[in-house]
C-alpha cells in the first residue's frame, strides 16, 4: 500500500482540466449508471428545459471532482466526502478539478485528517463544490 501524501494546511494540489465534455461522455456515462434522461442527451428537450444545449449528469462531474482527489490523496485514504451541486456543465465545456487543504487535525492515537475542499469549474464558475476527508502526513 502507498503511504498517505504529506501535506500542509494551504496547499494547492495540481488541478486537473477535462475537456470538452462530449456527448459520447454523457452517453457512456448513461449506460454505467442508467440515467437516461433526456436533457442529457436530448437537444430538443434540454431547449424545453431552459437549457442552450444537453447538460452532463451531476454525478458525472462529481465522479471526475473524486476520481481527481482519489488519484491525489489515495483512494485508501478517503474517509468521508460530500458535493453540492451549484451549477450544470454542457456538451463542449471544460471542466477543472482541484481543491485546497483547509485545516488538520491529530486527533490522539489516530492518523492525521485533512479536511479538502473541492471544486469542480467551467471558466472559473463553480459547477459542484465539496469537500473531504482524508488520511495524510504531515511534515
Amino acid at each position: 500500500m502507498r503511504a498517505p501524501r504529506t501535506t500542509a494546511v494551504g496547499e494547492h494540489p495540481e488541478p486537473r482540466t477535462i475537456g470538452p465534455i462530449t456527448q459520447t461522455d454523457i452517453v457512456r456515462f448513461a449506460g454505467a449508471g442508467g440515467d437516461f434522461n433526456p436533457l442529457h442527451h436530448d437537444p430538443a428537450r434540454a431547449a424545453a428545459a431552459g437549457f442552450d444545449r444537453p447538460i452532463a449528469m451531476g454525478q458525472f462531474t462529481a465522479g471526475l471532482l473524486a476520481a481527481w482527489l482519489t488519484d491525489t490523496f489515495g483512494v485508501e485514504y478517503l474517509r468521508s466526502l460530500e458535493v453540492r451541486f451549484t451549477a450544470p456543465l454542457f456538451i463542449g465545456d471544460v471542466v477543472e478539478l482541484s481543491g485546497h487543504v483547509l485545516e488538520i487535525a491529530t486527533p490522539e492515537g489516530a492518523p492525521a485528517l485533512a479536511t479538502i475542499e473541492l471544486a469542480a469549474t467551467r471558466s472559473g464558475e463553480p459547477v459542484v463544490k465539496g469537500r473531504a476527508t482524508v488520511v495524510i502526513t504531515t511534515a
